[in-house]
Parts: structure tokens; C-alpha cells; sequence
């Protein structure tokens, strides 16, 4: 969690800096792709903030009305970061891609759009690089996009489409404003404002899409299930065990409910066994942090 904060603290600086360049550049030119990125800017700097308050919030204790914790809040504020880039970055960015193409404005001296865009890259590159390291760093050994999908903790995943999704919004600025002016030909620049609309909102879906998964109650990795069923089976008195049931609390937290049958031991046996099977999973998956073991067809000796 620690690494995936750094990540949000370097693109919440980034974001901020250019977001306050690109609206200058903007009022200047009078380029409506550059308007949209720096919509866009905004947007992603707002999230960082949301990211945070989610990550602050999900770690308060359990209490009587709350007794799994706080987890899952994180969760809710990554789909309100979803709806915020789909709405606000997307929609306002086709809108302004629309208006110009119906009425074109004329354009003012690039010389600063192009500066603004020059530098907003390697931020924003340097932002990407940053969250990629830090996620490479906690991932399994799939590959990246593979693992990248299956990511638990949206404060990895959501700093890295973000990002991805500015990087690509960048180029596609800079071709509207380059070939605006090439061509002269002002049509070029409403329609790098809608496609940067199009990819925010595409960009939107994805995490919508994922942080809905979490918040509803998304099982742990399939390679974890996996293990813990070959670690419980292979406990010496346990005879047959179920496919576990798990549920992501948090990014770091698991909830485990096992379904095991014994062999012919006694009841004091049993929780003796119980404890050393909780403890033997609580070592190899530390992020698993409530056990619940529920014990079938003992043959009481």
C-alpha cells in the first residue's frame, strides 16, 4: 500500500502542475484540445485527492456497525473517481470537441501549446514510470496486463490508466494542434478534443468496471485459493476440503471461509488442528486476516 501512496502523491504533484500550465496555454491559443487536457488534468489531480481520502478512510477499525472494517471504502471512492473521468473529463471534453466543430474558433500562436504539451509529457511520463515500478514491484509473476486486470488495489491500477490515458491524450492534443495549423484547417483541433473524450470515457469504463468487481465482493487470486486448498489438504488430519470461499475486504485484506472434513479425531483434536491450519495460512498468505473453519463429519473418539 505504501508503494501504491508514492504512486498517487507523484501523479497528484504532476497533474496539478500542468493542469494550471495547460489552462494557461489554452486561454492563450484558444485550442480546444489543449482546454480538454487540461480539463483532463484537473480531473486526474481531483482523483489523486479521492484516492487518498479512500485509502485514509479504509483504514479505520471495525466497529458494532462496521464489524469487517473500513476495507471496501477504498473500493467506493475508485468507482466515484471512475464516474468523475467518465463525466466530467469525458463528457465536458466531447462537448468542447462538438462546439468547435461547429463553430471553429481561430487559432492563436501554437508556440506555447506545443511547450506546454512538451513538458506536460515528460511529467506525465515520468508519473507512469514511477506507478509502473512501484507495481511491478508488489505483482505476481503474470504478465503485466494480466496482472495490471486482476490487481486488487485501485490506487495501482487507477494511477496507471490515468496516466496511460494522459500520455495518450497528449499525443492526440498535439496532432490536433500541429495539423490545425499545417493544414489550416481548425477542424483538426475539435476532433483531437472529442477523441481525447472517447479515450477518457473508454478509460472510465475499464475502471468502472473493475472497481465494481471489489466493491461487490470479488474472490482472492485464483492462485491463492489454489494453495491454500493444497496447504490445508496437505495437513496430515484433514481428510477433504472444499474450493475455499473468499471475498477482497481490502486491497492487504482477505476474508476465508473453509469448509473441512476431518479425519477420525477427537473434538479436542479438532481445534488443535484448527488453530495450526489458521496459523500455517496466516504464514504463507499474510493478507489474509479473518479465518472462519467450519468442521465436517467428525467422528468424535
Amino acid at each position: 500500500m505504501a508503494e501504491s501512496k508514492s504512486s498517487v502523491y507523484g501523479a497528484l504533484a504532476a497533474n496539478t502542475g500542468i493542469a494550471v500550465l495547460k489552462f494557461v496555454a489554452a486561454s492563450i491559443s484558444g485550442s480546444s484540445a489543449m482546454l480538454s487536457e487540461a480539463i483532463h488534468s484537473t480531473v486526474d489531480a481531483g482523483n489523486g485527492l479521492l484516492i487518498l481520502l479512500g485509502i485514509s478512510r479504509s483504514k479505520r477499525p471495525a466497529d458494532d456497525q462496521h464489524p469487517f472494517g473500513h476495507g471496501k471504502e477504498v473500493y467506493f471512492w475508485s468507482l466515484i473517481v471512475s464516474i468523475l473521468i467518465f463525466g466530467l473529463g469525458g463528457g465536458m471534453s466531447i462537448y468542447e470537441g462538438i462546439e468547435h466543430l461547429r463553430h471553429p474558433e481561430e487559432l492563436g500562436n501554437p508556440f506555447w501549446n506545443y511547450m506546454v504539451l512538451g513538458g506536460a509529457f515528460l511529467f506525465e511520463g515520468a508519473s507512469f514510470v514511477l506507478a509502473i515500478r512501484n507495481f511491478n514491484k508488489e505483482k505476481g509473476n503474470g504478465s503485466f496486463w494480466t496482472e495490471l486486470r486482476k490487481s486488487k488495489d485501485p490506487a495501482s491500477f487507477a494511477v496507471i490508466y490515468e496516466d496511460a490515458a494522459a500520455l495518450l491524450g497528449l499525443i492526440i492534443a498535439f496532432l490536433g494542434v500541429f495539423l490545425g495549423h499545417y493544414f489550416n484547417n481548425l477542424l483538426f483541433d475539435g476532433a483531437a478534443s472529442l477523441i481525447i473524450g472517447l479515450v477518457l470515457a473508454f478509460v472510465a469504463i475499464i475502471m468502472v468496471i473493475e472497481s465494481r468487481d471489489l466493491l461487490i465482493g470479488e474472490s482472492a487470486r485464483s492462485e491463492m485459493i489454489d494453495g491454500i486448498c493444497n496447504l490445508v489438504l496437505a495437513d496430515p488430519d484433514v481428510q477433504h476440503v472444499r474450493r475455499p470461499l473468499t471475498m477482497q475486504m481490502a486491497p492487504n485484506e482477505i476474508l476465508l471461509a473453509l469448509d473441512v472434513q476431518f479425519k477420525e479425531i477427537s473434538g479436542i483434536q479438532v481445534t488443535k488442528v484448527i488453530s495450526r491450519l489458521e496459523g500455517n495460512i496466516r504464514t504463507q498468505f499474510p493478507d489474509i486476516k479473518r479465518i472462519y473453519i467450519e468442521a465436517r463429519n467428525l467422528a468424535v473418539v
